[in-house]
Order: C-alpha cells, then sequence, then structure tokens
C-alpha cells in the first residue's frame, strides 16, 4: 500500500493522470464535433457567448457549495487553495469509473494538509447536496411545467422528501460517522453544522439557476415559448439530467446519460427533436469547455506554488495513513 501511495504522489504519475484527464475531456467534445459545428450556426453569436459564460458561472458555483462543506469538516481552506484542489479533480471526472474525481480531490487536497477521508467526504457530501437541490428543482418543474410531465415523472416528487431528510445534519452527521465507522477511519474533526448545510445548499441552487438560464437562452432561440414555466423546465431537466448521469457512474462525467434524460424532459415543451438535441449537445460542450480550462488554469498554479514552497504536514486519517 505504501509503494501504491508513493506512486500516486509522484510527480510523473501526477502529470500524466492529469494529460490522460484532460484527453478524455477533449474527446468528450470532438466526439460531437460535426453536430456541435451545425447548432453554433443555428444559434446567434450573443446566445453562444451568454451560454458559454454561464458554464464558466456554473462551475466555480459548484465549487464554493463544496468549499462551504470542507471548511465545515475541519480547518478553513482558503480560496486559491480550494480553487486548485477542486478544479484540478473535475477534470479528472471523464475518466471511465465514476472515482477518480475523488481520487484526484483526495491527492491534491493531501499537498494542503487536507486529509484524505475529509476531500472524500466533502466531495461526497457536496454532491448529495447538489442531488438533492437538482431533485427539488426538478420537482418543481414536473408539478408547474408543461401539462403530462407530473405523470412521467412522479417518482421525483416521492423522492424528493427522502433527499431532504438525508440533508438534515443530525441524520446526515449519523450517515456520514457510520460510513467512516465501517471503513475503520476516524470520524471528521467536526460535525456539519446547520449554517454549512444552508450555506452550501444556496450555492448549489444558484449553480442550477445558472445553467437553467443557459439551457432556456438556447432553448428560446430554437422554437421554446419564454415563460416562468419552461424556465423551470429546462432548470429542472438539466439538474435531473445531471443527476441521472452522476448515478450510472461508469460512464465518464455521465456523457450520452445525461443528454438522453434531459432530452426527455424538454422533449414536453414542444420543441423539435433537432432543436433538443442542438441545446443539449452545446450545453455538454460548454460545461466540458469549463472544466478543461479550469482546471488547467488551475493545475497550473499549483506548479508554480510548489515550486516556491514545500509541502505543509499532512493530517492523518486516524487509520496510519494520510
Amino acid at each position: 500500500m505504501t509503494k501504491l501511495l508513493r506512486i500516486f504522489q509522484s510527480r510523473a504519475f501526477r502529470t500524466g493522470f492529469l494529460l490522460l484527464a484532460l484527453v478524455a475531456a477533449i474527446w468528450a467534445i470532438l466526439k460531437y464535433r460535426v453536430e456541435v459545428g451545425e447548432a453554433l450556426t443555428r444559434l446567434p453569436l450573443w446566445v453562444v457567448a451568454g451560454a458559454t459564460l454561464a458554464s464558466f458561472i456554473f462551475v466555480p458555483l459548484t465549487m464554493l457549495s463544496w468549499r462551504v462543506i470542507l471548511n465545515a469538516t475541519g480547518a478553513p481552506v482558503d480560496r486559491v487553495v480550494a480553487r486548485r484542489i477542486f478544479f484540478t479533480s473535475q477534470v479528472a471526472k471523464y475518466l471511465p469509473g465514476g472515482v477518480w474525481n475523488f481520487v484526484a480531490a483526495a491527492e491534491v487536497g493531501r499537498d494542503y494538509a487536507i486529509s484524505r477521508r475529509r476531500s472524500v467526504c466533502a466531495l461526497l457530501i457536496s454532491i448529495i447536496i447538489s442531488i438533492v437541490t437538482g431533485m427539488i428543482l426538478a420537482g418543481l418543474a414536473v408539478v408547474f411545467g408543461p401539462s403530462g410531465l407530473l405523470s412521467r415523472y412522479w417518482w421525483i416528487v416521492v423522492v424528493v422528501p427522502a433527499g431532504i431528510a438525508v440533508l438534515l445534519p443530525p441524520v446526515l452527521n449519523r450517515l456520514v460517522g457510520l460510513a467512516l465507522r465501517l471503513m475503520r477511519r476516524e470520524p471528521l474533526e467536526t460535525d456539519i453544522s446547520w449554517s454549512a448545510t444552508v450555506r452550501a445548499a444556496g450555492w448549489a441552487f444558484l449553480s442550477w439557476f445558472v445553467m437553467g438560464v443557459q439551457l432556456w437562452l438556447m432553448l428560446t432561440h430554437v422554437g421554446m415559448t419564454a415563460n416562468l414555466s419552461t424556465f423551470m423546465l429546462a432548470t429542472g431537466g438539466y439538474a435531473l439530467g445531471w443527476t441521472v448521469g452522476f448515478l450510472i457512474f461508469f460512464v465518464p462525467a455521465g456523457v450520452g446519460v445525461r443528454e438522453v434524460a434531459l432530452g426527455a424532459v424538454l422533449a414536453t415543451a414542444a420543441v423539435s427533436q433537432g432543436a433538443i438535441l442542438v441545446v443539449v449537445l452545446l450545453s455538454r460542450v460548454f460545461t466540458t469547455l469549463a472544466d478543461i480550462v479550469l482546471g488547467v488554469a488551475a493545475a497550473a498554479g499549483m506548479r508554480r506554488a510548489t515550486a516556491k514552497h514545500a509541502a505543509p504536514p499532512v493530517e492523518t486519517d486516524g487509520s496510519g495513513s494520510r
């Protein structure tokens, strides 16, 4: 195990890992290059620019939600370090398996005196918060969206209360503690508070609304009616698609699965399948582009910082490992 950890921590391995993740992320864009090229000709330039900007806002907002949880489980982490850990780990989600972003977050966090168990728990909890807040918005879209949506996606409304119950700090802290005991790890330094949960959920809600604006902006330029109902449909549809893509963990970053789920929801908005395909593909490409750019920038900043300063001591996981 010690030798394996040394390999993970080596500069050569990390460089190769990042390059492999970047190749996977770029491939996620290039595989749709023909369709995307045609799609770009159907939208005004300002809409394309606005939709791209939305993705570059969405990713940092998810980072802020995660940072709230990370800081709630131990010593505070400043914004620069948080950006480096989160953005570099997000590129790894494009590798097959669904676990590499957790591995990356754990290893990069270790460089900044954050134990692996804390990094993994914070990322997992923030994802759960994203799922629950997304399902709440999806539920609102089902209830108040186009007619016929409720009969098809009624199960979302049933799942939401259970998700909210899981997020209640007394429940969430017990679940986290149980998971760590089963893995024979020490508990987190501090329990997650109501304040941290609410703030993390607030950032998550805001991130979903930003992506809702992105989809709604593009959809209203390919035939969808512009009103509050369709905005909620776009927002809830994206959140539902993201959740389904995450749960199908063996598909890199939910590529393909997310688009199918999102397209199925948007099909109720009286928009042609061709128009939906255009919007869904562009949304995927813009978000992947944001992950790549922010991830590369964070990795570059981390390398510059490493060259100037020695790594600080690292928290232990309470089992002899870091």
